[in-house]
């Protein structure tokens, strides 16, 4: 029998990752900062493939090839910001590509179709003269007003054919990056940006650009009626930001008692963001599809992760199948790279993808009792459950009286959402549990929102559109007649961000869904990342263990353990 061929995808940018194709599908992949415990950590990769290598039991040596991209760099072999995994070893080959290539392979590898259209909208892609010393034959396919630019010019939005095996661009947008000038709302990438412009508004109402997510949450809360002004143009196939909106804005928040105080002020300014961002990316998308029309698109890039707009596009009905990428943002390229190689490089056929994003490693008995023994000296109830059916049974009734848990299941989610493997549950009805875990557990604002998981087939019985949202990132509208019910992952506009959970990955997380619903009448389960504010994703138990004890969290379940504090009441 022939061996494997393992394909290694690395991204070097902010949110880095790796991830291991074997034969064409993902055996592991994981995010640096999940490693790091370092929010956003990117840069130097020797950790997050040593992860990989390590969950598959490989050397490096077993590596057919590795595919690397980095946004503004071309990673040399041996060292980026410090010493590489490489550095020692004249193999395994390393091929680079551009920024908007790994998203895009991200999307059409993970994709359910054999051929379809991709767009790609983020807020910086690969700069040109970089882009093109990548991928020299593309220079025909490059507007000659790129070309002629001296100014530094970036990727700004890419479309591209997929026929099965390699994807073709169609078309791709290019824009300068902005001036050197320091204002609150100064794009922090290039002057024409979906993502940036996102990125600026976040910086004016929190004063943090990387709190784009959170604007998203804020603007159910507001009111656009007062801004009657735009912020985008389209102009001769390209969508542009236009500099006359950044006058009405000259209150930038000054710190988070500042912001509350002047909450429904920096709500407008959400929501009027929000739906700027939202008619932008469909005339984009649209104008791109009238140009080249396809049945199947796949959608990715930062702006992707936007459930608002998400939802929005799938309203519009430009594409008759849309597949939104889970890993849209920064973290996804290291997939987009093992793809490439895989397809493109090495030419082998695509591989189905069984629509998983679970890509981490599992944790072992052994591992988890190392742990539990460091926590020796804690008043904890300990006990281990042989089968699932107790267990999902203790669960449930601890979830219907209220109490929260912590559920560390399998490997780890690959992407900015928890879909059932490192998750905290509650109760999605009972009042006053959104506060409590916003404030106690997650020690975040008291605004921000938590999602609902349903079981697929009954979505449509709770939420009015019963959309398929495997991923988390799509909204939908909860039934009037659940309101109260769902009070807990429902906004304040009546929308939320469904999960629709499936039993071929997330079997466990079916079973309690359905015992719970046995036991309160309600098929949801409020769902929100195993983590608190600034914190990234618990990957390890140990780091589950360490939330359990700094949070209120009630009960913490590894795997078949279960973990209580002896004030819990039974």
């Amino acid at each position: 029998m022939a061996p494997p061929i393992y394909v290694l995808g690395t991204g070097l940018s902010h949110n880095g990752s790796a991830v291991l194709l074997k034969n064409g599908q993902v055996c592991v992949g994981i995010e640096k900062e999940r490693i790091s415990r370092k929010k956003h950590d990117g840069g130097n990769d020797t950790l997050a493939i040593q992860y990989c290598l390590d969950a598959e039991g490989i050397s490096l040596s077993d590596v057919s090839l590795v595919v690397q991209c980095a946004n503004f760099d071309i990673p040399d072999r041996n060292q980026f910001r410090g010493e590489r995994i490489f550095a020692t070893v004249n193999k395994p080959e390393i091929i680079n590509i551009s920024h908007h290539l790994a998203h895009a392979y991200s999307a059409v590898g993970t994709s359910p179709f054999s051929e379809c259209a991709v767009m790609v909208i983020d807020g910086c892609g690969s700069p040109l003269n970089q882009f093109l010393s990548m991928h020299p034959e593309q220079k025909k396919n490059i507007d000659s007003s790129f070309l002629n630019e001296t100014e530094m010019i970036c990727e700004k939005d890419s479309f591209y054919h997929f026929d099965g095996q390699k994807l073709t661009p169609l078309i791709k947008d290019f824009s300068k990056m902005s001036g050197a000038t320091t204002t609150e709302l100064k794009l922090p990438t290039t002057e024409h940006s979906i993502g940036g412009f996102y990125a600026a508004v976040s910086l004016y109402v929190f004063g943090d650009m990387d709190d784009v997510g959170k604007l998203m949450g804020l603007a159910p809360f507001g009111n656009a009626k007062g801004f009657n002004f735009n912020a985008f143009e389209f102009q001769s196939g390209s969508l542009l930001v236009t500099n006359n909106w950044k006058k009405h804005f000259t209150n930038p928040s000054k710190g988070y008692e500042y912001f509350k105080k002047h909450f429904s002020y920096y709500a407008n300014v959400a929501k009027w963001a929000q739906e700027q961002v939202e008619k932008a990316v469909i005339t984009c998308i649209a104008n791109r599809l009238e140009q080249f029309p396809h049945k199947n698109l796949c959608y990715t890039g930062g702006v992707a992760l936007n459930a608002v707009a998400n939802a929005k596009l799938e309203d519009a009905k430009i594409a008759k199948n849309i597949y939104f990428e889970p890993a849209a943002g920064d973290n996804g390229l290291a997939l987009g790279c093992a793809y490439y190689g895989w397809l493109d490089y090495l030419k082998m056929p695509k591989v189905s993808h069984d629509g998983s994003t679970c890509f981490g490693k599992q944790y072992s008995e052994k591992q988890i009792n190392e742990a539990l023994q460091e926590k020796s000296n804690k008043n904890y109830n300990k006990k281990k459950f042989e089968t699932d059916e107790p267990l999902i049974l203790y669960c449930a009734q601890k979830l219907n009286e209220g109490k929260t848990i912590a559920w560390f299941q399998s490997g780890s989610e690959f992407g900015p959402r928890s879909l059932g493997r490192r998750s905290i549950l509650a109760h999605p009805g009972i009042e006053g549990m959104k506060a409590h875990i916003n404030k106690n557990i997650k020690f975040r604002e008291d605004f921000r929102p938590f999602a609902p998981a349903v079981l697929k087939e009954k979505v449509s019985d709770y939420f009015e559109s019963g959309r398929n949202s495997p991923y988390m990132i799509l909204v939908d509208k909860t039934r009037p007649e659940y309101l109260k019910e769902l009070c807990n992952v429902t906004h304040c506009d009546g929308s939320a961000r469904v999960q629709t959970v499936e039993e071929t990955w997330n079997p466990r997380f079916v079973k309690l869904l359905n015992e719970f619903e046995k036991q309160s009448g309600i098929g949801v389960l409020l769902n929100t990342s195993l983590n608190k504010k600034g914190m990234p994703i618990v990957e390890t138990p140990k780091e589950a263990l360490y939330l359990f004890e700094i949070s209120a969290l009630d009960i913490l379940i590894l795997e078949n353990t279960v973990v209580e504090k002896d004030n819990l009441t039974n």
